[in-house]
């Protein structure tokens, strides 16, 4: 069957932004399953596109103007939206080099047929919300990208009708599926963070990531070891005020020792370990001052990730592991977690942070659990849906080994002492894609693409302008 080729719905008129960027805003139509065309279901995505302007002194008519070829950037989550072009650190290297940047929202992100519970409610029951959500993966995300590329290069020379790509983190994820499937829609592709685990399901993923974690607790409690007894009296002080059900947050959710215990999500960020001690400071002084949590305090907490706001990256991040058929998430990382003497409390019969004695509460990673259905407001009334989604085992293949084997397409990848996506395992999807070049460091971590571009981009560049030998 011939791909599908986006209908472009609406395009704005260019506006000039600081920094010399003309950014036009351009709304597309693609299916909801690429792979049947009968389906009448429709989706809007959204993106903006960026380029470099000059006031020249005399302005181009409509037929003299450049087709540049485009760089397309593949988000980070899953589930987050792109942002604007000027805010972008891929527009202050790329644009000057001749690029088109586009930031493409992922269907189901950004303003790309927005999925939130009440979206959600508008497709049905439990079993349709999750049966719609199965079309949300990278597999029919590529093709999305596939279908948007079409469309905007159909009256370009063949030369310039391949574009590039940047992934991220899930980005460099949809990047080896696209690698995978549709090569050859590709000119290079760039990965920063995003050398994810081919063949590895949810489980085998999380026993690497849940020990890059405890590392990373330790690095925290190296730097701040009062907050060993810190922590756990914050978290017995929650139990004290909020009982089994924890303490009610301000938009509905709860405030559990188990939900506070996801902040460490932030160690495998820049900045992330004096993140959480801040958070810390702040609950020890409102109960230090007041015996009880400030609304400005509970606000930072709830506040702290995407749970809420996007609930995909929750609802299909252990599926975003789920490589092919056969495999399924079952909460794997609840599983594995229960398993290891760092994480009592993920146990139902766990005795208390007392019970621990001199030992720390160890934070969690990039983990997501049934609890978080049961604590964050927005995920509550999704809960029957995530269980579905679960349980799921029908998947379609997430990449073609193989195919990447023998690999043609440029690859220009930066690997980090990353938490989110396990060093050793990025090193072996590395040795399996053919041609691919691999800046790696140990001074870097996950956000190293926003928190210090100037260390990652440059790099990423040399690997693609240079030789190595």
């Amino acid at each position: 069957m011939a791909p599908v080729v986006a209908r472009l719905v609406s395009q704005s008129k260019p506006y000039l932004v600081p920094g010399k960027l003309l950014v036009r805003e351009l709304w597309f139509e693609v299916p909801l399953d690429h792979d049947n065309p009968e389906d009448t279901t429709k989706l809007k995505l959204f993106a903006r596109s960026a380029i470099k302007y000059e006031r020249l002194i005399v302005e181009p008519s409509p037929s003299e103007v450049e087709q540049r070829p485009y760089l397309v950037y593949l988000q980070g989550g899953p589930g987050m939206g792109t942002s604007a072009p000027q805010d972008s650190p891929l527009s202050k290297y790329m644009l000057d080099r001749g690029y088109s940047l586009l930031m493409l929202d992922q269907r189901g992100t950004g303003l790309s047929s927005t999925i939130s519970a009440n979206t959600l409610e508008t497709i049905g029951s439990p079993q349709e919300q999750a049966d719609y959500l199965k079309y949300f993966r990278a597999d029919t995300l590529v093709k999305d990208s596939e279908a948007v590329r079409l469309c905007l290069t159909k009256d370009y020379p063949p030369e310039k009708k391949k574009w590039s790509t940047f992934g991220q983190s899930f980005g460099g994820m949809m990047t080896l599926t696209y690698l995978s499937f549709a090569p050859e829609g590709l000119r290079e592709c760039f990965i920063t963070g995003g050398l994810a685990a081919l063949d590895k399901g949810p489980a085998e993923v999380y026993q690497a990531t849940y020990k890059r974690c405890i590392e990373r607790n330790h690095a925290y409690y190296k730097k701040f070891p009062e907050d060993v007894a810190t922590v756990k009296w914050v978290a017995e002080k929650i139990i004290d005020l909020g009982g089994e059900k924890g303490v009610l947050l301000p938009t509905g959710g709860f405030l559990t020792v188990r939900r506070l215990m996801t902040v460490g999500l932030n160690f495998g960020a820049h900045g992330g370990v004096d993140r959480v001690h801040s958070y810390i400071t702040r609950m020890k002084a409102d109960l230090d001052q007041f015996g009880k949590f400030t609304r400005c305090t509970l606000n930072e907490l709830e506040q702290d990730n995407v749970w809420d706001t996007m609930p995909i990256y929750t609802l299909l991040h252990e599926p975003c592991w789920c490589y092919g058929p056969g495999v399924a998430g079952k909460w794997a990382a609840e599983r594995v977690g229960q398993s290891l003497e760092e994480y009592q409390w993920l146990q139902t019969d766990w005795a208390g942070p007392a019970s621990l004695g001199e030992k720390p509460l160890y934070f969690s990673g990039e983990m997501i659990y049934p609890f978080h259905f049961e604590t964050c407001s927005e995920l509550i009334k999704l809960k029957e849906v995530a269980d579905i989604l679960a349980k799921y085992d029908k998947w379609a293949p997430l990449y073609d080994i193989q195919q990447l084997g023998r690999n043609e397409v440029p690859v220009y990848a930066a690997a980090y002492n990353d938490m989110y996506v396990d060093p050793d395992l990025a090193r072996v999807t590395a040795s399996r894609i053919k041609g691919i070049k691999v800046f790696e460091t140990n001074v870097l971590f996950h956000n190293a693409l926003r928190s210090n571009p100037d260390d990652v981009i440059p790099q990423l560049l040399k690997l693609r302008d240079d030789t190595i030998d």
